[in-house]
């Protein structure tokens, strides 16, 4: 299942994992995140990508997104570095995909490593630019298997020993009980590698969930109406990372990321099959 999500994706490695969240922390652990590291990402998406930063002991620097398509402001990116800067985490929302020419032209311009938040973004061709690209498998997203999963992807030998390593207890496969590193316990269950590999065959070929994502005044007001109705409607996010309590202690205010803000009172998404 690997080779073929690999193949897929265009890319020379592949790793599965027990979820999306621990592709992109075991990702930012292979690359080198440690302690007292910076990472730039967005505030308007799942606190995934975040808290990944957070417990790598790193510190997630928030940039604000385009007006037009929710997506990491690359133009906002280069004034956000510091000398703590390790990586950049952009995240693709509902289908779409960050600019990543100009990310990666950054990326480059800085030394810094890019890892692909990729969890709503399968099937998309624009995918893969950064060093590791991070897919979920959750039964929501647009390849879903029937549990949990994930996987990250690389055309980097070096980053995928280490993610391998580190996925499993640090010891290789072939030789288990000799632990090189300290790692973690993170395998995708192969049961659910088996339903994805059916449903890989498929992809593409059948009707499945598109996220309409728009913005509305009186939001609420049209949320209410909708959810009356049987319509399957969320929102997508009500709260910004940089307001969520859990990340208090960075010392973001109200105010301090207005295009995000503006977003998150006005966005409602559409769940539309077909």
């Amino acid at each position: 299942m690997e080779k073929e999500v690999a193949e897929y994706c265009h890319k020379k490695y592949a790793i599965g994992v027990n979820s999306g969240t621990d592709a992109l922390f075991l990702a930012l652990k292979a690359i080198g995140i440690k302690e007292g590291d910076e990472v730039i990402t967005t505030p308007f998406t799942f606190v995934a990508s975040s808290e990944v930063i957070a417990n790598c002991g790193a510190k997630p620097v928030f940039v604000d997104i385009n007006y037009d398509d929710f997506l990491i402001n690359p133009d906002l990116i280069e004034s956000a570095i510091t000398e703590k800067t390790k990586a950049i985490l952009p995240v693709h929302l509902f289908g779409k995909v960050c600019d990543m020419k100009k990310i990666m032209a950054i990326a480059k311009r800085h030394n810094l490593k890019v890892v692909e938040d990729a969890a709503q973004a399968f099937g998309n061709k624009k995918i893969g630019q950064g060093d590791c690209l991070c897919l979920s498998f959750h039964p929501a997203k647009c390849l879903g298997c029937c549990g949990d999963g994930g996987m990250m992807l690389t055309d980097s030998e070096e980053i995928y020993n280490r993610f391998r390593l580190l996925h499993y207890h640090g010891a290789q496969i072939k030789d288990k009980y000799n632990n090189l590193i300290i790692g973690f316990n993170s395998r995708l269950d192969a049961i659910q590698a088996a339903i994805l590999r059916i449903k890989l065959k498929r992809f593409g070929k059948e009707p499945i969930k598109t996220l309409y994502t728009f913005r509305t005044e009186n939001r609420d007001l049209l949320f209410d109406w909708l959810k009356k109705r049987d319509f399957d409607v969320k929102i997508f996010y009500k709260t910004p990372m940089h307001l969520q309590p859990a990340f208090e202690y960075l010392n973001y205010k109200k105010g301090d990321l207005p295009v995000t803000e503006q977003a998150c009172e006005e966005v409602i998404t559409l769940n539309i099959y077909g």
